[in-house]
């Protein structure tokens, strides 16, 4: 096998976790962090916020045992933090979505629970509530099959909506239900209701937005296949719609702007390219159209969200190929796009400072962007990023 397509095959196995809500930080920490030399890590996941703090969830390894733990963090109106919260139970865990719900904060992942999880690196979906202090409320976990994990969750009145994945281990097969998943909890951590969707190998939910009393999910099913499925609130299947010509990631994000629901991904171009991709559908999940970003790598749209003026910003990442030494290598940076209602291109920026940048979450907030993701130094470490844009895209201030 070429270098070129070892380190195609490595940028793809990096972005299929990235756009789950930043999933990237679990292989980052397996591949580097795990080993006998010490390297830190701490990367944000994703972010929400109010007119009077923000909240952000993700993990770090700042530990003796150096386990990723589960993190969240609150920060007041002037940038400062007031808390952090590490989820310290069982082995390696991280928190990929955020929800505020109140002065309450309820967040959701995966874990190790016991030492056998550990020593097989299997994971259990997690999600926890904390009260405004950071006390617990109640912590739950979920699994169907064996390796599960909760990507995003949104909230349903006073109930919490939650999208993941629970499939078999890879050196199992069987029949029962299992891979996307979409499960339904009341406010007080009561399971109300589950269901799975696709293959119990390989497909995996990873977002979802109620709109008009329906629950629209997005994920991949299949190599290559993105999916978007629809569902009444009570759990039910109503329809769905696929896109072949995606990345193994398939659909991660999802927006809406009156009758027309918009999805994030990637454009599969072939074996060795992929395009920025935003899919316009309406409320029966049938196609209209899409836009693609053709940058100066291989890219890919991780998140989507709308501001004030009904504009679709888009937050991805890019992957540079270089030569060093005569070997091929990829520098990753961070991109910001941004479209109206239409899809018709408005501007987009990229951003790179450090050695690799990574975007995971956006917000609007403070009448700017609120980016959030995690970079690399030269040291190894990987640290939190917070970037606020200006509409205009043009940088505020980095933290």
């Amino acid at each position: 096998m070429n270098r070129k397509r070892v380190y195609f095959l490595r940028f793809i196995s990096i972005l299929c976790i990235l756009a789950l809500i930043g999933e990237l930080s679990y292989v980052v920490y397996c591949k580097y962090f795990q080993e006998k030399k010490y390297v830190y890590f701490d990367g944000v996941n994703a972010v929400v916020a109010t007119n009077k703090y923000y909240a952000a969830a993700g993990s770090n390894n700042d530990n003796d045992s150096h386990y990723e733990r589960a993190k969240i963090s609150k920060y007041n109106l002037k940038k400062e933090k007031t808390f952090e919260k590490l989820y310290n139970v069982g082995y390696n865990s991280a928190f990929f979505g955020i929800l505020l719900d109140g002065e309450d904060i309820v967040a959701v992942g995966s874990y190790e629970k016991t030492e056998e999880d550990h020593k097989d690196s299997v994971r259990r979906a997690l999600i926890v509530k904390f009260d405004k202090k950071g006390n617990i409320v109640f912590e739950q976990d979920f699994q169907m099959l064996d390796n599960s994990k909760f990507t995003g969750i949104t909230q349903v009145g006073t109930d919490y909506l939650v999208t993941g994945q629970s499939i078999y281990k890879n050196n199992r097969v069987g029949i029962e239900d299992g891979g996307a998943i979409l499960v339904k909890y009341d406010k007080d951590g009561k399971l109300l209701w589950k269901k799975s969707y696709g293959s119990s190998k390989s497909a995996i939910f990873n977002d979802c937005k109620v709109i008009n009393n329906y629950i629209y999910a997005v994920g991949t099913d299949e190599n290559y296949l993105g999916i978007f499925v629809k569902y009444d609130v009570d759990g039910n299947f109503i329809t769905y719609n696929d896109y072949k010509t995606t990345d193994s990631l398939g659909f991660s994000g999802i927006e809406s702007i009156g009758d027309f629901i918009y999805i994030s991904g990637a454009l599969r171009r072939d074996n060795n390219d992929n395009d920025g991709l935003i899919v316009r559908y309406d409320l029966g999940c049938e196609y209209i159209d899409q836009v693609v970003y053709t940058g100066s790598g291989i890219e890919r749209f991780n998140k989507l969200m709308v501001d004030d003026q009904n504009n679709l910003v888009a937050i991805g990442t890019m992957a540079i190929e270089t030569l060093e030494d005569g070997v091929s290598e990829y520098n990753y940076d961070g991109i910001v796009a941004k479209y109206d209602a239409n899809l018709k291109y408005v501007d987009s920026v990229s951003y790179g400072d450090e050695r690799d940048d990574y975007f995971t979450d956006i917000i609007f907030v403070d009448d700017m962007y609120l980016v959030v993701g995690y970079s690399s130094y030269e040291d190894g470490s990987y640290m939190s990023k917070f970037i606020r844009y200006s509409k205009a895209l043009k940088v505020l201030n980095v933290e």
